[in-house]
């Protein structure tokens, strides 16, 4: 019976378990919505970034989405010679089938292909413990990117999807809650040197999470 010690099996019992005990929180207690501002007022700029355009999403990558408010942007800072891409995607309920795609799943499907993947622990102003984030280097032919990613919460930063899952369950359980937001930052890779990349995606989060804080209910 060496299989029901595998990691898979594991793995799917949690989601199953985890899918129950979200049919039965859904269909057993009345939800709390918060309020929450539209993302088009997020701030243009924050620190030394500054918004240079807003890119619509186009209608069929919005129907997968399913988000229920979104902001995509392209930042500069400066400081330094590249365009980082900040995007929010705000979901108010996750009890519909409305939930945030893993940006590991979606890049395939555009051309790209994650090559590294990890953490990036990153301090940021008001929390005393840093953040922890994904961090993955994407690869579409000789173009490379460095995608930083977290899922945000009733004052909570998520990197792993699974984590997510498990407080979705806590938090429609405690508080009736269930509304989450993914933000994702995108910097290209210049000269091939992703830890460069890297330290660019970690300033921007920085300077952007005070206002995510403002901006994202509680």
């Amino acid at each position: 019976m060496n299989w029901m010690k595998s990691k898979a099996v594991r793995t799917l019992s949690l989601v199953f378990g985890v899918q129950a005990i979200i049919l039965y929180t859904t269909v057993s207690r009345a939800e709390i919505v918060p309020a929450v501002r539209p993302l088009f007022e997020f701030p243009t700029t924050f620190g030394s970034w500054s918004m240079v355009r807003d890119v619509p999403i186009e209608k069929e990558v919005q129907d997968i989405l399913k988000a229920d408010d979104t902001l995509n942007r392209v930042y500069v800072n400066p400081d330094y010679h590249v365009e980082a891409d900040l995007f929010i995607g705000f979901f108010k309920t996750q009890r519909t089938g409305q939930s945030p795609h893993s940006p590991k799943n979606c890049l395939p499907g555009s051309g790209w292909e994650p090559t590294q993947t990890g953490l990036v622990s990153i301090s940021v102003p008001g929390l005393a413990e840093p953040i922890v984030a994904n961090r993955y280097v994407a690869s579409h032919g000789d173009e490379k990117a460095v995608v930083i990613y977290w899922y945000q919460s009733h004052q909570r930063i998520i990197a792993s999807e699974y984590a997510a899952k498990f407080w979705l369950v806590a938090d429609s359980i405690r508080y009736h809650r269930s509304d989450t937001a993914l933000v994702k930052l995108v910097l290209p890779v210049p000269n091939n040197d992703a830890d460069a990349a890297t330290r660019i995606g970690v300033d921007l989060a920085r300077a952007v999470f005070p206002d995510l804080e403002k901006q994202l209910p509680r």
